[in-house]
């Protein structure tokens, strides 16, 4: 036979009770949550601020201490550049920067990962050819187990000029045209 089980109307003002009391303990670690992405979003901007500074002013030194030692990059001409490799083309000013604007820059956390993604305006040259242009480049940075963040990735693209649009290929029965 069935029988309705009474549940006393004090046990859920009871459980209701403790389950504020949880959410207002958590709400301050989720404050300093938040208050702590934003301060690595900042140390990051600080240092993209760093290398920036670093690149017009051919600060060597900084920059080797900025990169991972696996650093790997990806020119604006497709060329792949290991820290070594890049070290080298700055000393012996095979690429120089003289003008670098930045905008629309953003950063986005992942764990112990950040990823800088910036548009912006270079003037200089690479090799003996002028770069002089709009870019978007990503630059990802990795914390280390020490709490400093190291670059290890870079790539650069160069943005249409004039009136050339990039525009989505149209696609027709499943096949790009």
């Amino acid at each position: 036979m069935y029988r309705p089980i009474a549940i006393s109307p004090v046990l859920p003002r009871v459980q209701v009770g403790r389950l504020l009391i949880v959410c207002l303990l958590l709400l301050p670690v989720q404050a300093h949550a938040g208050q702590a992405k934003r301060d690595v979003k900042r140390e990051i901007e600080k240092l993209e601020d760093e290398w920036r500074t670093a690149q017009l002013s051919g600060d060597i030194s900084t920059m080797d201490c900025m990169l991972a030692d696996d650093y790997v990059g990806i020119t604006m001409t497709g060329q792949v550049t290991t820290k070594v490799q890049q070290l080298a083309r700055l000393r012996s000013r095979t690429f120089v920067i003289t003008r670098l604007d930045l905008q629309d820059r953003k950063v986005k956390l992942a764990g112990q990962v950040a990823i800088v993604t910036v548009k912006a305006r270079v003037e200089g040259r690479s090799d003996v050819r002028r770069i002089d242009g709009e870019y978007r480049y990503t630059r990802i940075y990795h914390q280390l187990a020490s709490g400093a963040w190291k670059i290890t990735n870079f790539e650069a693209t160069r943005l249409p000029t004039g009136n050339h649009h990039a525009s989505a290929p149209r696609v027709q029965n499943g096949q790009a045209s």
